[in-house]
């Protein structure tokens, strides 16, 4: 009996406890690593801008800073938000897919070719926007123009493909391996017992999915689309190459005057800038970073949310 006791009981001894003790260590040594470096890209970006809100009309440009970032702000939310319209619908079919109608030999496939778009470098997505998008898209921009001209978001005039609307596509095609991935674990991980009872009960596939899956993966859904809002926020190269940006605020989507963002705006004029025009840049890119950090702890938060929930 003795035995038995002996070998059910963990083990406890001091060969195992240096090693746990160091894992800890390393792993919070880790964690606090990246809030210092969070907190010390903020420091800068503070330090760094805050010459920008004291300047001179004359050294901004523009009245204030305020109306210098204002538009740059603009185009950056907006082709941020057209390309979530785009690539969370897409994406979200796209994981239910991989996980609930394909074959596992051919979601298998997919879900890989998926992710491979995640490591596509952003110059390439920038040429494949410039080279070929733009030009194939023309053609649908003046057609729109045509028949939807009365609406402030088509009213053209539509001469070129380097749009707002051809930015947000470019965007929408990099932002859909996060969505994908993450929304796909989350359907994968709804209950079997859950969906079982479901189809017992008569209900069709699609039934089944809108009853169980989606109610069970809603806060992960949610979470994916934030990040990937995250990502579409900061994006620099491939929307500086593929945006004819004159720095308007509009809504007209096919224009050749278009908004641009904030990212690309930096990444153009950085080389050039001295002085004051550099703490503007920086100030913008504290911008960028406040945004950006509070949609992806929205998304970080409802998904803790979610998983305390189930």
């Amino acid at each position: 009996m003795s035995i038995t006791k002996s070998s059910a009981e963990p083990r406890s001894g001091s060969a195992s406890r240096p090693g746990d003790t160091i894992f800890a260590g390393l792993a919070t040594g880790a964690a606090f690593i990246i809030l210092a470096a969070l907190a010390g890209v903020a420091i800068f970006l503070t330090l760094e801008g805050w010459p920008a809100i004291t300047a001179s009309p004359q050294e901004i440009g523009e009245s204030n800073i305020i109306v210098y970032v204002w538009p740059l702000l603009f185009g950056t939310l907006l082709a941020a938000a057209l390309a979530m319209l785009m690539a969370a619908p897409l994406a979200i079919g796209v994981a239910l897919v991989i996980s609930h109608y394909a074959p596992r030999r051919l979601a298998g496939v997919i879900g890989g070719l998926i992710d491979l778009l995640a490591a596509v470098p952003s110059v390439v997505y920038g040429l494949w926007g410039i080279q070929f998008l733009a030009p194939k898209v023309l053609p649908f921009y003046q057609t729109l123009q045509e028949r939807l001209g009365f609406l402030p978001f088509f009213e053209g005039p539509a001469t070129s493909g380097r749009t707002i609307l051809t930015a947000a596509i470019v965007l929408a095609v990099m932002a859909l391996p996060i969505i994908t991935s993450i929304s796909r674990e989350v359907f994968a991980q709804t209950p079997t017992l859950h969906q079982e009872a479901a189809l017992a009960l008569g209900a069709t596939r699609w039934e089944m999915i809108r009853m169980t899956v989606f109610p069970y993966g809603r806060s992960g859904v949610i979470s994916a689309i934030l990040l990937g809002l995250g990502r579409a926020l900061g994006e620099t190269m491939a929307i500086a190459m593929v945006l004819s940006a004159t720095g308007v605020v509009t809504f007209n989507l096919i224009s050749t005057q278009n908004p641009s963002t904030i990212a690309a705006n930096i990444a153009l004029k950085f080389p050039e800038a001295s002085g004051i025009s550099v703490n503007v840049l920086i100030f913008s890119g504290l911008v960028l970073f406040v945004v950006t950090f509070a949609v992806n702890f929205l998304g970080r938060w409802i998904a803790s949310r979610g998983q305390v929930k189930g």
